[in-house]
């Protein structure tokens, strides 16, 4: 009887031991479908003057995942934007190089259209494509053709209750290429969040704004040379708060 008693005991702690373990597998697949739930984003980089693999590949693709918030994908293949539009929910463009692909072309376009967010940085916000035009017209509403040498100067968030610069400090100041970034007057117009300015000088310029677009929710931020911006918690505030609000 003593043995039978002994055997019973053990089959009892079999299944408690089995229901803890299902129980544990359960938590981590809760744990997954969290993560499943993350933006899907595609970066697009490369070009000249700029390290792009260093503060776009590497550190805002940190920023983004952080927390789980972002699943990100890094590309500096032009040709393959329009493949990966058709799985991602955001598109973020840092690069200056060419985008020779009239299919990539297009499919920015169409991913607008469709609206989806997109988000332009720094770079991307230059003139960078003399035979498309439409770009920084209808896209960008924009662009810039210079900027002061590489130094300080100060940001003022001009709209503090929007999304995009909730949380961010009212005043600040970077080191960072300071765009000439001219709104181009027959585009569909931008409403600005931040501008910079230049102590002594009377030139102000757009640094955060939100493009009027009818259908896409399209954010630019001129700012991120370097690490100087990329390693700064308001830049990185922003670039997480522009991604949560196109998104939607």
């Amino acid at each position: 009887m003593r043995a039978k008693y002994i055997f019973n005991i053990k089959i009892q702690l079999a299944f408690v031991l089995l229901a803890v373990s299902i129980s544990s597998c359960s938590i981590k697949s809760t744990g997954k479908k969290i993560s499943s739930k993350s933006i899907k984003v595609l970066l697009v980089g490369g070009g000249a003057s700029h390290n792009f693999d260093l503060w776009y590949k590497n550190a805002d693709v940190k920023t983004l995942s952080q927390d789980g918030l972002c699943k990100v994908t890094y590309t500096t293949n032009t040709d393959s934007i329009a493949e990966y539009l058709k799985v991602n929910d955001v598109l973020i463009m840092s690069n200056n190089q060419p985008i020779k692909s009239v299919l990539s072309r297009q499919s920015i376009f169409e991913f607008a259209t469709k609206g989806k967010g997109i988000i332009f940085l720094h770079a991307a916000l230059w003139y960078n494509w003399k035979d498309w035009s439409e770009f920084n017209l209808q896209l960008t509403s924009g662009g810039s053709r210079g900027h002061d040498r590489y130094g300080e100067f100060q940001i003022e968030i001009t709209n503090p209750n929007h999304p995009v610069t909730k949380g961010v400090e009212q005043k600040f100041t970077i080191k960072d290429e300071r765009y000439y970034f001219i709104p181009d007057l027959k585009g569909p117009g931008m409403e600005v969040l931040a501008a910079n300015y230049l102590a002594g000088s009377e030139k102000i310029y757009p640094s955060i704004f939100v493009v009027n677009n009818p259908k896409a929710r399209i954010v630019g931020i001129s700012l991120g040379h370097d690490g100087e911006a990329h390693n700064m918690v308001n830049y990185q505030l922003i670039l997480k708060n522009a991604v949560k609000w196109v998104s939607k």
